[in-house]
């Protein structure tokens, strides 16, 4: 009798987590090795509570929506799993005779799944596990299926933003990014710039300090040069002690809900420069964007998901798919295992040679590593005058 395949989704959604889903589903009922492949529906306590979708009950036409569908179709979630819980688990694949698991998250997901293929290794149970997360920030992978899409979301949106601060320049605007700790997608709005000179003009990082008046001193000197000017911020900036610069509304574990850094720095502009400044927050819209999804991100995405499958269905087990960047002009990745435990937990921030000294922008060396994974240009804007 042929063995069963279980996909989990861990953690936040992005515009191209469905893509992966979609790879190692089409790859593993391509195989002919596997009679079910199942999704557990709202991830590790979804599965738990025996809640799984079943692929071969699933139209074709549907699937096929998946690489344009954003977030995930099978649901995720971001339970905090105990020691009992993983033997629980592996008690149910069991059953249920699930030979190979793909588990596909961020850090804290391919922390689980290193726990889980420990607990499996003597079961005959293969896991394996399909990186993804925007904030990019997962060990020893050149870069994270579904950063490249929000790369491009930031891009193209401050360049829309630039334009229309540069067209009526009376005030500040401050954009905030998601990333907690690591600031690649904040550091990805530096695409926006067609030339020297061009927003954004400020870029804050989590991983310098957050000095205040340092702040305020830039901001007044670009506003009278300019009289417009855009920041963006991270909104997991902290503060020469390492304090969030603003307090979170709502912490649970590994999971911290942030206050509005982007208000918090338009109101401070207002009070102590007396410049008229507003803030934007596209949250988790720049994560859900199929609009901006990169075509880059979205192929490798659906590259990571079917050679995790294939791995685990070779006997590969307790390994992570990751990139491997071979050139960067002409771009070109390709794919490796890496051994779980060299993965679990260890965040990945940016570099310091992609921070310039100053701490309040990106480098060229960023800017040229990022480009190609945002799928190509973003609109070029008319300037006639």
């Amino acid at each position: 009798m042929k063995e069963n395949m279980l996909i989990i989704h861990g953690g936040g959604p992005t515009a191209v987590l469905n893509c992966s889903l979609y790879g190692a589903v089409k790859e593993a009922m391509e195989s002919g090795a596997v009679e079910h492949v199942y999704g557990a529906v709202g991830g590790t306590g979804g599965f738990l509570k025996g809640r799984l979708l079943d692929f071969s009950a699933v139209p074709a036409e549907e699937l096929e929506k998946l690489p344009v569908t954003p977030a995930t179709a099978i649901g995720t979630s971001r339970d905090a799993l105990e020691p009992e819980d993983y033997m629980c688990m592996a008690e149910l694949l069991q059953e249920r005779n699930i030979r190979y698991v793909l588990m596909n998250g961020g850090n804290g997901t391919m922390d689980a799944c290193g726990k889980l293929a420990a607990v499996c290794k003597d079961k005959g149970i293969f896991v394996m596990g399909i990186p993804k997360t925007m904030d990019n920030d997962i060990a020893i992978t050149d870069h994270c299926p579904g950063f490249g899409s929000i790369a491009r979301y930031m891009a193209g949106t401050v360049r829309e933003l630039a334009v229309d601060v540069r067209s009526l320049p009376i005030h500040v605007v401050v954009l905030e990014s998601l990333g907690r700790n690591a600031g690649w997608a904040t550091a990805s709005a530096a695409l926006a710039r067609e030339q020297d000179g061009d927003a954004p003009h400020l870029i804050y990082l989590p991983e310098r300090p957050f000095v205040e008046e340092e702040f305020l001193d830039q901001v007044k000197t670009l506003y009278n040069r300019l009289g417009g000017v855009v920041v963006v911020a991270s909104e997991g900036l902290r503060d020469e002690t390492g304090k969030p610069i603003v307090p979170p509304i709502f912490q649970t574990g590994r999971s911290t809900y942030f206050g509005d850094v982007s208000s918090h720095l338009a109101q401070m502009v207002v009070r102590r420069l007396g410049i008229k400044a507003r803030s934007e927050k596209p949250g988790i819209l720049a994560r859900a964007s199929i609009a901006w999804q990169s075509p880059v991100d979205a192929a490798e995405a659906e590259q990571a998901g079917r050679a995790a499958c294939r791995a685990a269905l070779a006997g590969e087990s307790g390994k992570m798919a990751a990139f491997r960047r071979l050139s960067t002009q002409p771009y070109q990745c390709e794919i490796f295992l890496a051994p779980i435990e060299e993965v679990m937990l260890g965040e990945r921030t940016l570099p310091a040679d992609y921070i310039t000294p100053g701490g309040s922008d990106v480098t060229d060396a960023f800017c040229d590593w990022c480009r190609p994974l945002i799928g190509g240009r973003i609109p070029t804007m008319a300037r006639l005058v």
